[in-house]
């Protein structure tokens, strides 16, 4: 019999009965039925029930086990009683009489239980990772992303490419984040740097004449972290095609994105036909270039029905130029509960609030107000029918605005008795994104977004410039090294309109994807840096490998990246990125468990010809 186990916890059944076999895991809970031990052992591809009593020779042994510690048992399996089977388990029909027991590692007292799926700190989770990793929540997410990385490669090479390896010590290169500089020893004073992404080395490989490269990539940036970015490193599905358009890569890797969703989806609906929005457009509908399309609430302009209005608030506003007034729909809102409570929200997220519109039917009350007569009369009125009720708009813009735009109002957005309206003003680039915001939330209040669905969509036509309204200068707003939208000629207008072969793939609210038809020929390249501020000189300074290949022959190309640690989180429904991967590091970026980063050794620093310079305070 093999050392350790002939059967795993997992595969015992009925048909094992009167088997003697050999299991090895972790103790995962200990019940003790007066004289009876039952003890469920774990290992990583299930749970097997073993018991032991006064009659087994390793009992007295057996009572000093504790959770965690990992055993080595020998035993005869038997069929558990009809009313003991537990269904939920595989091995539910069996269990198995111990006759012999090794302790291959004691356990000391636990930080945090793996048994159940009690919330413990983060840091306390993280410190102890191997315990936490232990969970069965933590095990099946990272068996989901280990199967998620095999089926993208397996799909990649199913489509004609091939898997390369780019550098993971290159030059630092800015491409929007902060590096991280590695110092070099044998050059004193220089640094090389962990590379953001393989940008420009799968570029470089498309001018090298290798048709379809994909990775799958490890990428570095110092950033600050968020639930759904880790600070240090993370992991894309990388791919780059040349002589291709736009719509060839997003027809490459739509059926990849599509395939892995209705194979780890978990029944949830995949939408098969991804929209393509342009990046004004969404900011516009959605208050975002990521919307979560599972709710249906469109945003829209509504400037005209407050131009010159009572609300001296917004008419006021709207007298100056770059503002507007926009409206977020709120089918079935329309309760001035409901309005108050969107307008707390809008305060938190540090804005002064949000007006809104609610329609309700018209009452008694309000007629009489109206008419200036009594509630009884009214009443006498609607019985003779000389009166019928109809609807009316309520809350404070209503009353300022007046019933004919706050009607206009009503018919423009679709709405209908019992749904609302709010609204927000000024220049759009400051309200936007609360407005995105207060679109989610009153979605998911309102039980209209579908949280069965995966819905996609391509956003497109991102601008490649801004200006900056303090200074008026003119800087990337994103990838410098998109191709623009008509080449060469269109670099000679206004930059403000230039858009670039960009995409993003947004997906319930999250950027999954991101990429680019590249900017292949260096005089465009030059000019579209000239535009920002950049001379010649100072572009072949920070990107001198890729410019000089591209006088070479460099064919269009193009590609994207998506991001595997985002699918995964999406996939196991967990709501942080550190749930879906193995080792990662905290909110501050740290590793509590290894306890990185840390201070190196004297002789390391002099080895690198580095000092540290005390901390201001």
């Amino acid at each position: 019999m093999h050392a350790y186990r002939s059967h795993t916890c997992a595969d015992l059944t009925k048909d094992n009965v009167g088997e003697t076999v050999r299991l090895s895991g972790w103790v995962h809970r200990i019940r003790d039925h007066g004289g009876v031990l039952f003890i469920d052992l774990r290992d990583h591809f299930g749970v097997t029930q073993v018991i032991a009593d006064s009659d087994s020779p390793v009992f007295a042994q057996l009572e000093k086990v504790r959770s965690e510690w990992c055993i080595r048992i020998d035993g005869n399996v038997l069929a558990r009683d009809e009313s003991l089977v537990n269904a939920n388990l595989p091995t539910g029909e069996v269990e198995v009489f111990i006759r012999d027991l090794e302790v291959l590692g004691s356990a000391a007292e636990l930080p945090l239980p793996v048994f159940g799926d009690q919330e413990y700190p983060e840091d306390t989770r993280l410190k102890y990772r191997y315990l936490d990793l232990r969970r069965e929540k933590m095990q099946d997410n990272m068996k989901l992303r280990s199967d998620v990385v095999s089926s993208m490669r397996k799909r990649m090479w199913d489509k004609g490419f091939r898997e390369y390896q780019t550098p993971i010590i290159t030059a630092s290169s800015p491409e929007g984040a902060r590096d991280f500089l590695v110092p070099s020893r044998l050059h004193p004073g220089k640094f090389y740097a962990l590379p953001q992404a393989p940008q420009q080395f799968k570029q470089l490989i498309m001018v090298s004449g290798y048709d379809k490269y994909f990775q799958i990539a490890p990428c570095f940036r110092d950033e600050d972290p968020r639930a759904d970015r880790s600070p240090t490193d993370f992991y894309q599905l990388d791919l780059e095609m040349s002589f291709v358009e736009q719509q060839d890569v997003f027809d490459t890797i739509q059926p990849v994105i599509t395939g892995i969703f209705e194979e780890f989806g978990k029944g949830r609906k995949v939408d098969q036909t991804w929209e393509q929005i342009s990046y004004r457009d969404a900011a516009l509908w959605y208050g975002s270039d990521k919307p979560d399309l599972r709710n249906p609430i469109k945003m829209q302009v509504v400037s005209e029905h407050f131009a010159g209005s009572g609300f001296a608030i917004f008419a006021k506003l709207l007298e100056t130029a770059g503002t507007e007034v926009r409206a977020i729909p709120a089918p079935k809102g329309g309760s001035r509960k409901f309005c108050d409570r969107m307008n707390a929200f809008a305060q938190k997220e540090g804005l002064p609030g949000m007006g809104y519109i609610f329609w309700r039917k018209e009452s008694a009350d309000s007629i009489a107000q109206t008419r200036g007569i009594t509630v009884k009369e009214v009443n006498a009125l609607i019985k003779s029918g000389e009166i019928t009720l109809g609807n009316e708009a309520a809350g404070p813009l209503a009353k300022n605005i007046g019933p004919e735009r706050t009607e206009a109002i009503r018919v423009q957005l679709g709405l209908e008795v019992g749904d609302a309206a709010f609204f927000l003003g000024g220049k759009p680039k400051a309200f936007e994104t609360v407005a995105g915001k207060a679109r989610d939330a009153i979605g998911k209040e309102l039980e209209l977004t579908d949280l069965n669905r995966f819905a996609f969509a391509w956003i497109v036509d991102f601008p490649i410039y801004e200006r900056d309204e303090e200074t008026g200068k003119i800087d990337f707003e994103h990838n410098p090294f998109s191709m623009p939208q008509g080449g060469m000629a269109a670099l000679e207008g206004n930059p403000e309109d230039v858009l670039g072969y960009q995409y993003d793939l947004a997906c319930n609210g999250y950027e999954l994807v991101s990429g680019a038809i590249r900017n292949h020929k260096p005089e465009i390249m030059f000019k579209a840096f000239e535009i920002a501020g950049y001379g010649k000189d100072e572009v072949e300074k920070r990107f001198g490998g890729m410019v000089n290949a591209f006088q070479y022959g460099a064919p269009p190309h193009g590609g994207c990246a998506a991001g595997v640690d985002r699918i995964v989180m999406l996939l196991a429904d967990a709501d942080n990125l550190r749930d879906v991967i193995m080792f990662p590091m905290n909110q501050r970026a740290e590793d509590v468990m290894m306890g990185a980063p840390n201070v190196p050794q004297n002789e390391q620093m002099r080895e690198l010809h580095l000092r540290t310079l005390p901390q201001e305070d």
